[in-house]
């Protein structure tokens, strides 16, 4: 997957996270080795990039043949021992991750091939900490080596899941380790605003288009910041905890705290309110009602050292009002049921896990539906939105089948299913109306995005529509399917289009620049349409969202820029600048940290918000922020 590139005169740092696995008992992480360190060389030219007008391959077998001319490593590394200088504050999943259930058969993830090792020079996933050195812009200076070190990043990535795992979602540390409290206040920027609607979901969030657009350019598109939330302290003892969740309505932006949801004026950042919780967010559904309802995973006390406490709790949250609607546990036998995830669909709040799926009505809380112990298989979770989609599982870990069913909300039933090619052990939701799922088949990706292929199924008859080939070489979507079943960044549906972000290449010419695209594929077809809209020279351009016909799309800048919004019309493809980011030092420090892929990044009203996912204490710099909201006037 693409990741950004690191400020200049700055080191390259440790990899960061990767997909969690799912073992059947909590186990100890391995013995520790330090990583290897990036050759000191500049980088070598990047590929050309994807053919953006070829068709997909049809119903490609297992394992794609991986991209030539690249020399393995010489030796694979060891894992690190745990979290040391740079440790980040998110990880890479958007919706955070829960304290994970171990699964039913001890199987490993799909993740652990070994890849190619990437450029000099490259910077891990978001919110790496990194020693505070000022930014100057500098002539020539190559804008490339944003792409990570797969190898290392994939293995210590499996080190960390598993670390997660076992501290049920916390890792601790043996010391406190406290950052220290020093200021260091992103400020500057420009003017003048936009409208828009708040309503919409997170990364992914797509669906049937309907409608016209509604966000409009401003009369002048830079932005300014608007407000920005310092980091939360985690406890004692604890290095990282999860701050999952954040939702945008007409008049509040809400973002989740260690044990806390606090709700904000969306222009001035003043609290509106605070709704305390007896433990830190696992995991959230990006959709809002229209009567700003939402629906998350909490723990029911504070994690600690010896009880790191399970994900039991699901609630349904008043965003208007600041208050919890309701609160719900479900158990499999006798025991509780930890959750993964959480959606919302049809007047229903449904969520999944390794020991089953429950709902309950959305208005009311009473039960649907929990898992059956008599059940040989189990929803291991939910995509909502338009309708409700299960992922069910069946069979054994080397027997696998996934059955995707659209299910009636109130009842359960199934309205009608597609089985998925036995072998296929994860899938994730994209969409539900039209219906869109993710897969990695054959583990195949080979880039720890979860994706290899699209699946665009008739949510009525349950028949495959067309399925469309998205090598991880070449697309730059990402999905965790393992846990979060409906998170998937990178990639949004409408139009009966999915539009996907391409991997980075080379932008041509001499330069070490580099840039990607969004194209778009027909699902009736699966074959791409031909549009295709640029990121810019050292730009990165990531789908957010829908907004009626058209595509929202954030712009990652490069490193002595500020990002963008854009809109992009969904027949011409023509692009709309909606915001431009300040491009002072301090604003970009904090921006350039909330990576599209391991972030959550909500835009509506002429308003954009990046948030963290994830609080830690491993840190080297003066002060972190776990939001920043840029708006124009």
């Amino acid at each position: 997957m693409s990741q950004p590139p690191p400020p200049p005169n700055q080191p390259p740092q440790q990899p960061g996270f990767g997909p969690p696995q799912e073992p059947s008992e909590p186990q100890t992480p391995p013995a520790p080795a330090t990583p290897p360190t990036p050759p000191a060389q500049p980088p070598q030219q990047p590929p050309a990039g994807p053919d953006l007008n070829k068709a997909p391959q049809p119903q490609p077998g297992y394992g794609y043949p991986q991209a030539p001319g690249t020399p393995p490593p010489a030796a694979p590394p060891t894992p690190p021992q745990g979290p040391g200088y740079g440790y980040p504050q998110q990880q890479p999943a958007g919706y955070g991750y829960p304290a994970q259930q171990p699964g039913p058969y001890g199987q490993p993830g799909p993740y652990g091939q070994p890849q190619q090792p990437g450029p000099y020079g490259q910077q891990p996933p978001y919110g790496y900490a990194q020693p505070t050195v000022p930014m100057q812009a500098q002539a020539g200076q190559p804008g490339g080596g944003r792409k990570v070190n797969a190898q290392v990043a994939i293995i210590v990535s499996a080190v960390v899941a598993i670390a997660l795992i076992v501290g049920g979602g916390v890792w601790y540390a043996n010391s406190s380790g406290k950052a220290d409290d020093k200021q260091t206040t992103a400020e500057g920027g420009d003017t003048k605003g936009g409208e828009g609607d708040g309503k919409e979901g997170g990364s992914g969030d797509g669906g049937a288009t309907t409608g016209e657009a509604e966000e409009k350019a401003p009369a002048a598109t830079g932005s300014k910041v608007l407000f920005q939330v310092p980091s939360p302290k985690v406890p004692k003892g604890v290095t990282t905890i999860s701050i999952a969740g954040s939702w945008l309505t007409d008049s509040v932006y809400a973002k989740s705290g260690l044990s806390e949801i606090t709700g904000y004026d969306r222009k001035s950042g003043t609290k509106k309110w605070t709704l305390d919780l007896p433990g830190p967010v696992c995991a959230a559904t990006p959709h809002v009602t229209e009567d700003d309802k939402t629906a998350i995973v909490h723990k029911p006390a504070m994690p600690s050292k010896t009880d790191p406490q399970a994900c039991t709790e699901v609630a349904v949250v008043d965003l208007a009002a600041g208050s919890k609607v309701w609160t719900k546990t479900a158990k499999s036998g006798t025991m509780p049921v930890s959750f993964n995830n959480v959606t919302i669909g049809g007047g229903t709040v449904a969520a999944g896990s390794t020991s089953g799926g429950a709902a309950w009505d959305l208005a009311t809380g009473d039960e649907r539906w929990a898992p059956k112990t008599s059940d040989s298989c189990y929803d291991a979770g939910y995509g909502g939105g338009a309708k409700l989609v299960a992922v069910r599982k069946c069979g054994s870990y080397d027997q696998r089948q996934l059955h995707i069913q659209n299910v009636d909300p109130k009842t359960g039933d199934v309205l009608a299913e597609y089985k998925m090619d036995e072998g296929i052990e994860y899938a994730a939701v994209v969409s539900t109306d039209p219906l869109v799922v993710a897969a990695d088949v054959g583990d195949s990706a080979g880039d720890g995005s979860g994706i290899s292929d699209f699946f665009s199924i008739d949510n009525k008859t349950g028949k495959l529509r067309a399925r469309l080939s998205a090598p991880g070489d070449e697309f730059a979507a990402r999905c965790d399917a393992i846990y979060k079943v409906e998170n998937c960044t990178g990639v949004t549906v409408g139009n009966d289009r999915l539009y996907i972000a391409t991997e980075e290449h080379d932008s041509g010419g001499d330069s070490y620049s580099q840039t990607n695209e969004v194209v778009a594929f027909d699902l009736a077809t699966g074959k791409q349409t031909g549009q295709r809209a640029d990121a810019g020279e050292n730009y990165e351009i990531f789908p957010l969202r829908m907004d009626g016909p058209d595509v929202i799309a954030y712009k990652r800048p490069p490193y002595d820029k500020g990002g963008q919004v854009v809109s992009i019309d969904g027949e011409s493809f023509k692009e709309t600048i909606l915001m431009e980011n300040p491009s002072t030092e301090a604003v970009r420090d904090v921006e350039s940290r909330m990576s599209p892929d391991y972030s959550e990044i909500q835009f509506g009203q002429g308003g954009l918000y990046m948030s963290s996912v994830y609080a830690s204490d491993f840190t080297s710099r003066e002060k972190e922020y776990s939001v920043i909201a840029f708006g124009t006037e």
